[in-house]
């Protein structure tokens, strides 16, 4: 489930998926259509497969943006998904609709456990999965297992300051996210045509309109010549290559694992200066175990990645009752 689409399958053992099915998500119809979406889209998967697969399905894995509590399958609070969308027990009203047990969590650690299943990571326990799209995400894998923190917030890795000056989508500055998220990209791309420091912007927002520039025309410019686009595509793939030090010295991976729509499409030129940074200044050791990869699923990441997270829950009772969290030093 996501902002702007739900996408629901019956997945496969090995990883593959049927009867995929794909709607828009009427956020501005409140949670209870949000919901009532989810439970079509799920159930169409369903009675899209043959009957034999219809009888042997033994769960439903649900991703969505966070925070989330993934304990009690909850949705805390998305600010993509509208002002209502709080507190949303979404495991286990569409578990109750369907009468299959299900599971909550981050999408970007569903996309974590999908590469480590069946795509850029397996075999590899150790690892940091990184999504960078219209915003920033991440997720940690250590030893085969997400690491959630206390509260289940873990890895929100767009968020680590990389600079003094930029300011994030969540408000705060110097976010990593804030130089190479889409909305970022779209958000400084636009200034620059106020400030006419762009050509090749500015043609742009005469045809489509300023408020219609978006990150797809930042990349473009820089690939047409625009200086003022490159210097804005430099300084995000400078910001990423500086995180990534920052998370291999920090969490010593053995792979950093990079997808997402920007991601994809920038391709080399993303990967390559981060892997280069991270062999001139990262700490020797965890630098030369760590490599750089683009992740293998794509768009399906979510949907492989819902087979893992049921197969490793089912049954779990510690996933339905909420993590007891332990007291802070303060008492």
């Amino acid at each position: 489930m996501g902002g702007t689409h739900i996408r629901a399958a019956v997945v496969m053992d090995d990883g593959s998926r049927l009867a995929l099915i794909r709607g828009r998500t009427p956020i501005a119809e409140g949670p209870a259509a949000v919901l009532d979406a989810c439970e079509a889209a799920l159930r169409d998967a369903r009675n899209g497969a043959p009957s034999e697969i219809r009888s042997s399905l033994i769960g439903v894995g649900i991703s969505t943006p966070g925070p989330v509590d993934p304990w009690r399958g909850v949705v805390r609070q998305t600010p993509n998904m509208g002002p209502e969308f709080v507190d949303v027990p979404i495991a286990a009203e569409l578990g109750r609709r369907l009468g299959l047990e299900a599971f909550l969590e981050r999408d970007t650690n569903v996309a974590a456990l999908g590469e480590m299943a069946f795509g850029a990571a397996r075999g590899c326990p150790d690892f940091i999965y990184l999504t960078v799209s219209t915003g920033v995400g991440g997720a940690i894998v250590s030893e085969g297992t997400i690491f959630h923190g206390p509260d289940g917030t873990a890895g929100e890795l767009g968020h680590t300051p990389v600079s003094m000056d930029g300011l994030c989508g969540c408000g705060a500055v110097g976010h990593l996210e804030a130089f190479l998220g889409g909305a970022a990209l779209a958000r400084t791309a636009r200034a620059v045509v106020a400030d006419g420091k762009s050509p090749f912007l500015t043609t742009r927002a005469a045809r489509k309109g300023v408020d219609a520039i978006e990150a797809r025309d930042v990349a473009e410019g820089e690939d047409a010549g625009d200086g003022a686009c490159r210097e804005i595509m430099e300084r995000g793939r400078r910001a990423f290559a500086v995180a990534c030090v920052g998370f291999v010295d920090a969490l010593n991976p053995t792979r950093i694992v990079v997808g997402g729509a920007i991601a994809d499409a920038q391709g080399e030129r993303l990967l390559g200066p981060a892997r280069a940074e991270v062999a001139a200044t990262a700490f020797r050791t965890p630098r030369s175990r760590v490599q750089i990869v683009a992740a293998e699923l794509g768009a399906d990441v979510g949907l492989a990645g819902a087979h893992p997270l049921v197969i490793a829950r089912l049954g779990d009772p510690a996933w339905r009752g909420g993590r007891a969290i332990p007291l802070s030093a303060n008492g």
